[in-house]
């Protein structure tokens, strides 16, 4: 949750979360954009959920980042997070196809 808020996160967890590219933020050499690091960390609740991170996805929803948005919109759809599903109605208009994409399938599976 940390480090979907932008904050710092231990260099194994980085690694695990984001796989080998993710060893260039590790050790300061990366060329990637920062938003990976907000795109692997909303990932990992896809699989390691906790209901303290609904502010965090809920936040991560708004993001500056297309990808974060889409991830964001995965882990509402998989955890069923009905606490924000005005903000999923909202990104049906998302300027990116692809989080539009993620919006409908979100709102498909919500109870």
């Amino acid at each position: 949750m940390e480090l979907l808020r932008g904050g710092a996160a231990d260099a194994e967890l980085i690694i695990a979360l984001g796989g080998p590219p993710a060893r260039g933020f590790v050790t300061g050499e990366s060329s990637w954009p920062d938003y990976w690091l907000r795109v692997w960390a909303t990932r990992g609740l896809l699989w390691a959920w906790d209901d303290r991170a609904l502010g965090s996805v809920a936040a991560a929803l708004d993001d500056d980042s297309w990808r974060v948005r889409e991830m964001a919109l995965k882990v509402v759809a998989r955890h069923q997070l009905f606490d924000v599903v005005l903000k999923v109605v909202d990104l049906q208009e998302d300027p990116v196809r692809r989080v539009r994409a993620a919006a409908e399938r979100a709102l498909v599976r919500m109870p």
